[in-house]
């Protein structure tokens, strides 16, 4: 009888519901943008068919860590564990992004900072105009971020790579600051977090001639509480688009780095991290203890 509760246990342990950690105080962080933020480290056409596949490398400073968690798809919490985009950017092959690497870099350097509640919502290929408001990116990143808020915590930032796509054409490079300012008002406004810190990667590649004046529209964006990170010089894939596995872990720790110290106050330092102890994490104990004493 105890396997058979044990095994029922067990078997709802891999994601939390979100109606489960009400109350509880997470750092949320949302992670969107184009295929650089969702993670193409270590992707690589490796086949004779030229299908993309990942290699499964997984850096020290990717690592699953118990004080970092994910949204799903499926709107539960689960632990983040890379590739953190992979059932979201589900049509691609994932690999490494900055995520994992900021979350972890941030704990790293701030031990009090508490729970980190990643939101991952970035797909890649996509234009600035398809992440307007009343688009189906727009309206996902918002649904996804809404059910993050009501699940427990408070918004952080969010990090922003976008822009390689908007690379192409001149008439997409002309309207693009435009439709990237309004695309983040829209969004602080909806979220109904005004002073929402949005961490901006300033691009280090694109598909198009017109890089550098997308460049420039990042640059010269004039909006209060936006951060950029510049990732021009990083390492790229062979594909001279995507960033490297070892450049997605340096972003990541820029991003920690620009994020920490932005900050009018340090986060959570005078107090301790906040007790959320899930599910999963719970059985696996029960089932550890029981182990123990058979």
């Amino acid at each position: 009888m105890l396997s058979l509760i044990l095994l029922v246990l067990l078997a709802h342990a891999t994601s939390i519901s979100c109606q489960n950690i009400l109350e509880q105080r997470l750092n949320i962080i949302i992670l969107a943008g184009q295929s650089n933020m969702a993670g193409r480290g270590g992707v690589a056409n490796h086949s004779v068919r030229g299908i993309p596949t990942w290699d499964g490398d997984v850096p020290p400073q990717c690592q699953p860590n118990p004080w970092i968690f994910k949204l799903s798809a499926d709107m539960a919490w689960v632990e983040a564990r890379e590739p953190i985009h992979a059932d979201i950017d589900a049509k691609k092959t994932n690999g490494i992004g900055p995520g994992m690497a900021f979350a972890n870099a941030v704990l790293r350097k701030d031990p009090n900072f508490g729970l980190v509640g990643l939101v991952p919502c970035a797909i890649g290929g996509t234009n600035i105009s398809q992440w307007q408001k009343g688009g189906f990116l727009y309206e996902q990143l918002v649904k996804r971020a809404q059910m993050a808020l009501r699940s427990g915590g408070a918004y952080k930032a969010m990090l922003w790579y976008q822009g390689e796509t908007d690379t192409i054409y001149k008439q997409d490079v002309e309207l693009y600051q435009g439709r990237l300012k309004r695309f983040f008002n829209d969004l602080r406004s909806d979220l109904q977090a005004p002073r929402l810190p949005i961490f901006q990667v300033v691009l280090a590649s694109g598909q198009g001639r017109y890089i550098e004046e997308v460049r420039e529209a990042q640059l010269k964006l004039e909006l209060p509480y936006v951060e950029n990170v510049d990732a021009k010089g990083l390492p790229l894939e062979p594909d001279g688009l995507h960033l490297t596995t070892p450049a997605q872990v340096r972003l990541g720790d820029m991003l920690a780095h620009a994020f920490l110290h932005f900050q009018p106050n340090p986060l959570n330092t005078n107090h301790s991290p906040p007790i959320f102890v899930p599910f999963f994490f719970i059985i696996a104990q029960v089932f550890w203890m029981v182990i123990s004493f058979s």
